[in-house]
């Protein structure tokens, strides 16, 4: 558990409640999941949403580590026999790892560094009478008491001082604050090209004479900066201005006799840029590159949220293309539990009589309810090839995005599906079944690879990977998942089950058949009574005997939604049939210490769409009538789909095989700080053609007075 200062700053950081942080830090103690907590115990948090517990999860965390880190310090500073009680104070007081390695600084085991070295030479008293700043005048009476076989002269006797006081300038708290609060307001961001690689490193052109304020630098520029210096094309440094930061450090020290105060100064100069400058610089290239990678990140997040919950067109059988030239288009039917039933391949551009028999035999022999086509090279061929023949399909012909299907069918997860089958094969698959259920089908890839956000392999990987696997989790629970049709990859994402709990209840059912009702999975090896509070409620059980297996209405509430049905006189079955029996209810009769109007409320709005999909329905989509960059021109209002979003704007398919970019001063007419503000993945939009660039394959777009 926390301390009450640790408490108090994750209430003032969040803006809430010190009982519902300090609830919300006891459940996940206890083993909760942000999901569970989020759905199953609002009472108990006051009603906080996923957003706010997995930051109070997030602060929580960092504080631990903190907690580690203290008790090695305390340790380390104990064992030097250096520990005071005013310092333990101090340490304990620290709140975060910045603050607790300042004041470890002084202690920490170091390199021969030339204060060490002084002080070996005994000029530690002679820096500490120059450091206090009371001596009249440095004498050589007093400088010769420092003179010995390895201090030959008086001048050396003064640099050995230096060196020391400079480190104590250096490993002072107030002193790195000084200089932290300069570089925090005005610290500017130079870069410039390297020598001799001006041709070599055009596409950082931009940056080759470059300086900004640090803080005003947007997240994309500043990463796109540090790929640069990594890849070995821009010199990069952070700097503030010498003079402003030496009379800070001047109006903390200088004080006394003029003698002292002289060599008290150059120590602070020297201290300065030696060794303050260099290291505050570092502190503050992380720490920019933090904040730069944190926002790099919430743009992926957000985008991967809308592609997880995009439009699923359901349990339908479909036909999946995968187009292709020269190596014909992959074809497979799946059925509506996405198992797949044929595969052939077809060649429209060349074959296309026979192309077009194949097609309409497999549309009618397998009574096929929608045809997905990939959206990659000859798509729009392909696309026009199925329309010309007029398959008769009820749900209709998809074009469906391949990002990440080449990672998917080339993955060990591929391979354990379809052990027989070639990539061509499991990527058309892949086509069709992100069609029938997006969410199902790309838990399988890990989202790094699915293609939305941006310079996703220059933040941070384990904050990329946490925060994603979040989102994954988030949606995966915020839909639900049908017990008895799901994949373990999607399974693993349920709360309170992963990877190996995922697996064993595959492999029961694949033993024992399908489950009946959710009480079954305590049956389930290793899945005891915490997994199983933690899953059961984001658990579909489609033809349970019980329907409110079918529902996301928690077991420990299966009682509750009785006893509503018994005092109205009827079955559960028929509550949840009868929406006026339902509206009879006055909820304020069945609350109690444990269940209060949040939980209710959720019951009842619950009831009234049992097993129902929260995410949108899927609307067809047609794109005009282009097919190459080569027939856009100036002027052209087109349909399109946005692929990906980031901090400039955002990317959208318009039917040419390259995306063209709608920069964010062109998504609306108004200023739009987020992209998100105005547009999501997925979003069927118009857009009208501003510039094409055919040789460098860009096209420049605009959603404004379309």
């Amino acid at each position: 558990m926390l301390n009450s200062a640790q408490l108090g700053y994750i209430t003032g950081e969040l803006n809430v409640s010190s009982s519902s942080a300090a609830s919300v830090i006891k459940l996940l103690e206890e083993g909760a999941t942000v999901p569970f907590i989020a759905r199953y115990r609002k009472e108990r948090t006051g009603g906080l949403d996923e957003v706010q517990i997995a930051d109070i999860k997030k602060h929580f965390e960092k504080f631990q580590e903190a907690d580690k880190r203290r008790e090695a310090i305390l340790k380390s500073i104990e064992e030097q026999g250096k520990l005071t009680p005013e310092l333990e104070k101090k340490i304990n007081a620290a709140l975060h790892l910045k603050e607790l390695e300042d004041l470890y600084l002084p202690y920490k085991q170091k390199r021969k560094t030339r204060g060490v070295i002084a002080i070996e030479k005994g000029l530690e008293p002679l820096a500490k009478r120059i450091f206090e700043q009371k001596e009249r005048d440095l004498s050589p009476i007093i400088i010769g008491q420092y003179i010995n076989d390895q201090v030959p002269n008086e001048e050396e006797a003064l640099q050995g001082a230096r060196d020391i006081m400079a480190e104590w300038i250096n490993e002072n708290l107030e002193s790195r604050n000084r200089i932290r609060r300069i570089y925090e307001r005005e610290s500017i961001l130079n870069s410039k090209v390297k020598k001799g690689k001006e041709t070599e490193g055009q596409k950082y052109k931009d940056y080759f004479e470059f300086s900004q304020k640090l803080k005003e630098i947007p997240s994309h520029r500043l990463l796109a900066i540090r790929r640069g210096e990594q890849e070995g094309f821009l010199k990069v440094n952070i700097e503030i201005e010498d003079k402003k930061a030496i009379n800070a450090l001047d109006s903390q020290y200088l004080q006394g006799m003029a003698a002292c105060k002289e060599q008290v100064e150059m120590a602070i100069d020297d201290s300065f840029k030696r060794l303050l400058s260099p290291s505050i610089e570092n502190e503050f290239a992380g720490i920019s590159k933090d904040i730069a990678d944190e926002a790099a990140i919430e743009i992926f997040a957000t985008n991967l949220r809308q592609l997880l919950l995009a439009a699923p067109l359901g349990q339908k059988r479909v036909l999946a293309i995968d187009p292709g030239f020269r190596t014909g288009c992959k074809t497979v039917v799946i059925n509506e539990l996405g198992d797949l039933l044929y595969d052939t391949v077809i060649y429209p551009t060349t074959k296309k009589m026979e192309a077009e028999q194949v097609v309409k035999k497999l549309v009618r022999d397998y009574k096929i309810d929608a045809i997905a086509i990939g959206n990659g090279t000859a798509s729009r061929e392909t696309e026009q090839f199925v329309k010309s023949i007029n398959p008769e399909v009820k749900s209709g012909i998809f074009v469906v995005s391949e990002q990440g299907a080449s990672i998917y069918s080339a993955s060990a997860v591929a391979r354990e599906e379809f052990p027989e089958k070639d990539v061509t094969v499991r990527g058309a698959v892949s086509i069709g079944r992100r069609l029938k259920d997006p969410l199902a089908e790309l838990v399988k890839i890990d989202p790094k690879s699915i293609g939305v956000g941006q310079y996703q392999h220059d933040v941070n990987q384990k904050m990329l990977k946490e925060s994603l696997d979040t989102v994954v989790e988030s949606c995966v629970n915020s839909v639900g998942v049908e017990l008895n049709t799901a994949s373990k990859h999607l399974l693993s994402y349920v709360s309170g089950l992963g990877p190996g709990l995922a697996q064993n209840i595959v492999d029961y059912r694949s033993e024992n058949g399908k489950f009946s009702s959710r009480k079954d999975l305590l049956k389930v090896p290793r899945l005891g009574d915490k997994a199983f509070e933690q899953a059961a409620g984001f658990l579909r059980i489609r033809g349970a005997k019980d329907p409110l297996d079918n529902t996301a209405v928690h077991p420990e509430r299966y009682g509750l939604v009785k006893k509503m049905a018994k005092d109205k006189g009827v079955t559960v079955e028929k509550l949840i049939k009868n929406q006026s029996l339902r509206k009879e209810i006055k909820l304020q009769d069945y609350v109690d210490h444990e269940v209060g109007l949040p939980t209710l409320t959720d019951i009842m709005e619950e009831l009234s769409k049992p097993g129902r999909d929260p995410r949108e329905e899927l609307e067809a989509f047609e794109f005009g009538n282009v097919h190459k960059i080569e027939d856009l021109h100036q002027g052209m209002v087109l349909p399109g789909i946005v692929t990906n979003i980031t901090a400039f704007g955002c990317f959208v398919d318009i039917g040419v095989h390259q995306d063209g970019l709608v920069h964010i001063s062109h998504l609306a007419n108004r200023f739009v700080k987020d992209p998100n503000e105005v547009v999501k993945v997925h979003q069927k939009v118009k857009v009208k053609v501003m510039e094409v660039d055919a040789g460098r394959k860009r096209i420049g777009l605009s959603m404004k007075e379309v």
